[in-house]
């Protein structure tokens, strides 16, 4: 539900300029649903007790004291605010104003420590261990980072990529295999690109050259990719797990001084160095795609390729060979699975993330830092399914299963507003 209207912004003895403005009624609603549950939840069915929140690794240089919360207060407190923070937005929309991002976020914390403070106080142990909890948050969403960056790169020159489930299982399967064949990781991180470039190859070939439809050539790929490497794995890895499918894992590298802050310390700079390539990744994405000459032929070839075409632009080469960096970095994202976590290739094991990233892409409005704190968020709630199993949460068992994805669905469904993604993306540009 949107409204619009029109404002005069115009200078003294100026013509008038009429603007715009399209804002959204979703964040209310969204807002008012997660508060009434939320009342529901703390005040209704909260049990009393106490949270204590600890802030500190059992490694850390600094021991930071823990903080120690009342379920009862904290229910009471954060309904409180939550209520508060719904009706400023309705105000907001109401005087046809947008809901910063900001709002969003300090209703998505508010409801978070009410949340936790109430799963730890009726759970088996009621300590809430943060490092671990941002630790694995940020572990669960390198994949996503790396797949997001991948689509938006592809969307922005006009390629829909849903081929990132694809190239994500790609890059784990061939980053085992080579990794264990050869006794070197960084062999394998090499070879994860490389097979991401070769699944976006069959992507840029057809949706570019051959206009056959994007989405159904992306569909056809993660099929394709999941039975192979379904089926190798069956007929070749599992028989030869010893000389195919045990990779050397990389070791974390502690960034000095960093890696001794409280709680960001270990976070960020105890990683690996698949971890650090990807802050590399997002800042040089961001800065490549609005800072230069690169990244603005890339965008006017995914906002208007006739307009580049004609200023001497090849946007045909320009889609394919973007297309094929954005598999490539998908792939390194997949080889995080075998040689950063998991450390062996299994079945389906990228399960969805690459789905979860296009999401990401979508709720991040096609923005590289946008998108990638879009993937921390559902990375944080794939996380917090495993947190809550480990302190006893009496959360059912079902619904931290299916935590991560309703937290997808909420996202870019009730937050995002009227969003508009490039414009040619999909559309195959036939040369006239």
């Amino acid at each position: 539900m949107t409204t619009a209207t029109q404002h005069n912004a115009a200078a003294p003895q100026e013509p008038a300029l009429a603007r715009t403005v399209v804002v959204s009624w979703k964040a209310p609603i969204a807002f008012g649903v997660i508060t009434v549950l939320a009342a529901i939840l703390f005040l209704v069915a909260g049990q009393g007790g106490e949270a204590v929140f600890r802030i500190s690794a059992a490694g850390d240089a600094l021991q930071l004291p823990e903080i120690v919360l009342d379920a009862t207060v904290v229910a009471w407190t954060s309904t409180i605010l939550l209520l508060a923070i719904t009706v400023a937005s309705a105000l907001l929309v109401r005087s046809e104003r947008k809901v910063p991002v900001w709002l969003m976020a300090v209703f998505a914390v508010v409801f978070l420590i009410g949340f936790l403070t109430w799963a730890a106080a009726g759970a088996r142990t009621n300590v809430i261990p943060v490092a671990g909890l941002l630790a694995g948050a940020l572990s669960l969403s390198v994949p996503l980072i790396f797949g997001s960056l991948s689509g938006v790169i592809s969307e922005r020159v006009g390629v829909i990529n849903i081929a990132i489930e694809g190239q994500l299982l790609a890059g784990a399967f061939t980053s085992a295999v080579v990794a264990t064949a050869t006794g070197n990781p960084y062999a394998g991180l090499l070879a994860a690109g490389v097979a991401g470039v070769l699944v976006s190859f069959v992507l840029a070939a057809f949706a570019i050259k051959y206009f056959v439809d994007q989405v159904i050539v992306g569909v056809v790929l993660n099929v394709l990719v999941l039975g192979l490497t379904s089926f190798f794995f069956s007929q070749v890895l599992a028989p030869n797990a010893t000389t195919l499918n045990s990779p050397p894992r990389f070791e974390r590298i502690p960034i000095p001084i960093l890696s001794e802050i409280p709680l960001i310390g270990p976070t960020f700079f105890r990683q690996t160095i698949i971890v650090y390539l990807m802050y590399v990744a997002v800042a040089a994405v961001y800065i490549g795609l609005f800072h230069t000459k690169w990244g603005l032929r890339l965008r006017a070839v995914g906002e208007h390729p006739q307009a580049a075409d004609t200023v001497g632009i090849n946007v045909t080469g320009t889609r394919f060979w973007n297309v094929s960096l954005a598999g490539a970095i998908a792939g390194l994202g997949g080889a995080f699975f075998t040689l950063g976590s998991v450390g062996a290739f299994n079945k389906e094991m990228t399960a969805g993330a690459g789905f979860i990233a296009l999401a990401a892409v979508i709720f991040g409005q096609w923005d590289p830092i946008k998108a990638t704190l879009a993937a921390l968020l559902f990375g944080f709630a794939s996380n917090l399914q495993n947190t809550l199993g480990v302190i006893g949460s009496p959360v059912p068992s079902e619904f931290m299963l299916m935590l991560p994805y309703v937290v997808t669905i909420f996202a870019v469904a009730g937050l995002v507003g009227k969003v508009r993604g490039p414009a040619a993306a999909g559309k195959p540009y036939i040369k006239a």
